[in-house]
Order: C-alpha cells, then sequence, then structure tokens
C-alpha cells in the first residue's frame, strides 16, 4: 500500500515536473520569439528607410540623366537638321548648274541642227547645179567628139592615109628616137659607172698589193739528181738491177736512167714520194755506199725528215698568215702542199699569198681579216690529198673543213673559189678575188705555149664571128682583144653590142684565168683625090 502511495506520488511528481518543465520551455521559446521579431522589425524598418533613401536617390539620378540626355538629344537633332539643311542646299545649287548647263546644250544642238539644215539645203543646191552642169558637158562632149569625128575623116581623106596607119609611122619613129636616146643614156651611165668601179677597185687591190709583196712563187715539177760522174749509174742500178728494184719498191718511184750525161730522173704522181727518192738518192750518191740495205735505212731517214719537214712548213705557214690555232691535221695538209704545184706555181706559197691578199682586201672594206686570211690559206687544201682520195680537190677541202669544224664562211670559200657555186659571204668573194689575183699576176704561174696559141686562136674565132666584125687582134698575151667592125653596118651605138656580145661568148666558152679586155673599134675613111 505503501508501495503504491509513493509510485502514485512518484509519477505525479513527474507528471508535474514535465508541465514544469514544458511551461518552462514555452516561456523561454515564447521570450527568444518575441526578441526575434522585435529585432526582425526593427531591421525592417532601417531597410525600408535606407531602400526609400536609394529609390529617392534613384529617381533623382535618373531625372538629372533624362534630362541631360534631351539636351544632347535636341543638340544632335538640331546639328543633323543643320546638316540635311546645308546638303539639300548644296543639291539644289548643283541641280540648278546641270539645269543651266543642259540647257546651254540644248541651245547648241538646236543652232547646230540648224546650221546642218542648212548646210544641207546649199548641198542639194549644189548637186542640183552639178547635175545640170554635167549634163551641159555630156551634151557639148558628145557635139565635140562629132567635131573630131568629121575632122578625123576629112584628115584621112586628105592625108589618105587610116589613123592606125598613121599611129604606126609616129611609132616608129618615136621608137628609134627613144632606143637612141635610151642607148647614149646607158653608155654614159655605163662608162660612168665602170670608171667608178675601174678606179675603186684599182685603189683597194693596189692599196692591197702595197702592202704585201710576196716572192714569185715558181717552181718546177721535173725531179732530177745530179751525179758527180756517169759511171754512177751502174752503181744505181747495181746488180742485175737489184739497187734501182730497191729504190723504185721502197720509195714508189720511177727512175729513168737515161742518155742524159750526169743525171738522173724521177718519175712519180705524188711529190712527197718523189721528194723523198730525190734526197734519199743525193745522201746515196754523195755517201757512195749504195746496197739494198743502205737503201732502205737512208730512205727511212729520209722519210722521217720530210714528215718533220711537211709539219715545220705547215706550223710556218700559219704563224705567217697569223690565223691562230688550228687542227694538227690541218697543219699536216698545209705542210703537204709545199711539195705541190700548180702550172709551176707552189701551193702553200699560193695558198699563204691568196691569204695575204684576201686578209687585206677585207681590211680595206672593213671585213673580218684574220677569217679571210684564215680562208684564203685553206682554199687549196684538197690539193694535199686529190691523188690520194677521189673527187676534185674543192670537194675534198670542203669535206676537210667540215670534218675539222671550219667557219661556215671558210667553207663557202673552198667551194666556190673555182666558181663551182654561187658564194654567199664577202669572205668567199675576196677569197675569190685574191685567188685569182696571185694566179693571173706577172711570174706567178707558167703556161706553156701551145696554151697561149690556142686561147689567141680561139679568141680571135670567136671574135670574128660575130657579125659586122672586119677583123680582130688578140694582144698582150690574149689579156685584151682588139676588134675592127665595119663602118657601113656598124654605127657608133651598136658597137656597145658588139663589145658585149663578144664578152659574153667569151665567158661562155673559153677558160682563162684572170680576165680579158675586149675593145671594138669603128672607123670612117674619106678618100679622095685632088687633081
Amino acid at each position: 500500500m505503501i508501495l503504491s502511495l509513493d509510485l502514485t506520488s512518484s509519477i505525479i511528481f513527474a507528471i508535474v515536473g514535465l508541465l514544469v518543465g514544458l511551461i518552462i520551455a514555452f516561456g523561454v521559446v515564447y521570450f527568444i520569439y518575441h526578441t526575434k521579431v522585435k529585432k526582425d522589425a526593427l531591421f525592417l524598418t532601417n531597410g525600408q528607410k535606407e531602400a526609400e533613401a536609394l529609390v529617392k536617390n534613384a529617381t533623382e539620378e535618373a531625372t538629372k540623366i533624362k534630362d541631360l540626355a534631351l539636351k544632347e538629344g535636341k543638340a544632335e537633332v538640331l546639328s543633323l537638321r543643320q546638316e540635311m539643311e546645308n546638303e539639300l542646299k548644296q543639291r539644289k545649287i548643283e541641280i540648278t548648274e546641270q539645269e543651266n548647263k543642259l540647257e546651254l546644250r540644248e541651245d547648241s544642238l538646236d543652232r547646230r541642227s540648224n546650221s546642218l539644215d542648212r548646210r544641207e539645203e546649199l548641198l542639194n543646191d549644189k548637186e542640183t547645179r552639178l547635175d545640170s552642169r554635167k549634163n551641159e558637158l555630156e551634151k557639148q562632149s558628145n557635139e565635140i567628139e562629132e567635131v573630131l569625128k568629121q575632122q578625123l575623116a576629112k584628115l584621112e581623106e586628105i592625108a589618105q592615109m587610116k589613123q592606125e596607119d598613121a599611129k604606126k609611122i609616129i611609132f616608129e619613129e618615136v621608137k628609134e628616137k627613144v632606143s637612141l636616146e635610151i642607148a647614149e643614156y646607158v653608155k654614159d651611165e655605163e662608162e660612168k659607172a665602170r670608171a667608178e668601179v675601174k678606179n675603186k677597185a684599182k685603189n683597194i687591190l693596189a692599196l692591197a698589193i702595197q702592202k704585201y709583196a710576196g716572192e714569185t712563187a715558181s717552181e718546177t715539177t721535173a725531179a732530177t739528181v745530179a751525179l758527180p760522174i756517169d759511171e754512177m749509174k751502174g752503181r744505181i742500178i747495181g746488180r742485175e738491177g737489184r739497187n734501182i728494184r730497191a729504190i723504185e719498191s721502197l720509195t714508189g718511184v720511177d727512175l729513168i736512167i737515161d742518155d742524159t750525161p750526169e743525171a738522173v730522173v724521177l718519175s712519180s704522181f705524188d711529190p712527197i714520194r718523189r721528194e723523198v727518192a730525190k734526197k734519199a738518192l743525193e745522201i746515196l750518191v754523195s755517201d757512195g755506199r749504195i746496197h739494198p740495205s743502205r737503201i732502205e735505212e737512208v730512205v727511212e731517214r729520209c722519210r722521217n725528215e720530210i714528215e718533220m719537214d711537211i709539219r715545220e712548213k705547215g706550223e710556218e705557214a700559219v704563224f705567217e698568215t697569223g690565223i691562230g690555232k688550228i687542227h694538227p691535221d690541218l697543219v699536216k695538209l698545209l705542210g703537204r702542199l709545199y711539195y705541190r704545184t700548180s702550172y709551176g706555181q707552189n701551193v702553200l706559197k699560193h695558198s699563204i699569198e691568196t691569204a695575204m691578199l684576201a686578209g687585206k682586201l677585207a681590211s680595206e672594206i672593213g671585213e673580218n681579216e684574220i677569217l679571210a686570211r684564215r680562208a684564203g690559206l685553206l682554199h687549196d687544201i684538197g690539193k694535199a690529198c686529190d691523188h690520194e682520195v677521189e673527187g676534185s680537190h674543192v670537194e675534198i677541202g670542203v669535206e676537210l673543213a667540215t670534218k675539222y669544224h671550219e667557219a661556215k664562211e671558210v667553207i663557202d670559200a673552198i667551194a666556190s673559189h673555182h666558181e663551182d657555186q654561187a658564194p654567199k659571204s664577202i669572205i668567199a668573194v675576196l677569197v675569190q678575188a685574191a685567188d685569182a689575183l696571185s694566179s693571173a699576176r706577172p711570174g706567178a704561174r707558167s703556161d706553156s705555149l701551145e696554151n697561149y696559141v690556142k686561147r689567141l686562136e680561139a679568141l680571135e674565132t670567136i671574135s670574128n664571128s660575130v657579125d659586122g666584125v672586119s677583123e680582130s687582134y688578140a694582144v698582150q698575151a690574149g689579156r685584151e682583144i682588139r676588134v675592127i667592125v665595119k663602118p657601113d653596118q656598124i654605127n657608133d651605138l651598136e658597137t656597145i653590142s658588139v663589145a658585149r656580145k663578144i664578152k659574153e661568148e667569151i665567158e661562155n666558152k673559153l677558160s682563162y684565168p684572170g680576165t680579158i679586155k675586149v675593145t671594138v673599134i669603128r672607123e670612117t675613111r674619106a678618100v679622095d683625090v685632088a687633081k
């Protein structure tokens, strides 16, 4: 019982304590709540005041900005309006000026149109007058033609000759007169040109020859070895002819041992072989020891000496002409020309002389002197081996120059120096002239008397075959032909055509070095006897 009371009182005390705790907690919560509410209310009151102040300041600032923006906008609008007004004023001025110009142009076009209208009227008037004048002239022309026909008919009736016959007579008279005048004019001009060209050519050739004075390059082709005694012929022949056979087989020449006292003749188409044989035979004769082994030794030595001499002669020619560097094979071929002759003229000396003359001629007319010398020196290079190679020396020379890459002017000079083809360069023409000059000058070549006689007879025969020729005489060793014509058949002007005809016949039918002068003579004699 006591225990139940204690439990009940404990529960009551617990409940009471719980209630008291709740009441205290509620009081604390309430106090805290009211304190916070008051603080919040005070904070809200201060924020509201600040917000109101900010709103007021913002409103004032906005008002100021608005006022300022309004002022600036008004100023800008005024400025834009002013610019627009100024631009409109300028545009109006320009439009006014354009309108004025257009008005002036319209006025000008109106005036031009009026002027063109007046001109068109004038042209129409002129055209009308011209048509009228044309009709009048046609009418007058018809009348004149009719009168001329009547007059021509009366003239034909009076002269008893038709118009065509009269034209022929007049034409023949005019033709004869004009022909005489043309012939006289041609004669005068030819004489002037001939004199001028002759003087100029003489001056150039004289200067060239004066600057180069070469010696006479004439040699004989006979190779003769002198013997000290006639008994030496037997030693040359040897026992059973073994020595002479050895010499002929080693040198390639023929030994002619005849009745000629103290002399042996060497014959060979090759000048190099002939020279080797001559030199070897001279050594053998002077030494006195003549037998096959000695002959072989001497011939070989002489052949080597001749080869060296050939190269030296070629180098001397190149140095003397001053043409510069040249292929060694061409140098050797030039040296071989020293042992070659043409009409008795040494070919190497002739080539050097041609080179020097061509060079001087080139310098006189302003051409390349060195190139002209080179072409002149090589123009006969084909003669160095024309007996070994088929073809003329011109063809062989062209092949050699092409093979060793010579200049095209040099090749042209070689190909055309005998007029096998027309020269294509000035250098070729100069070499042709120098070659003819070197060959034709006195003492350069030896020609046989028989050739001279044949040439003279051919010149006289050609001249006598021309109509109107009475007599003809070849003079100056065939360098000139003097022709006497019949005066009753050939007049003074026709002598020109006779001379030209004879010249053409000579050029077509004869082959000759240099030039041949044709002189035609017409002589009229009147003879009477006083008694």
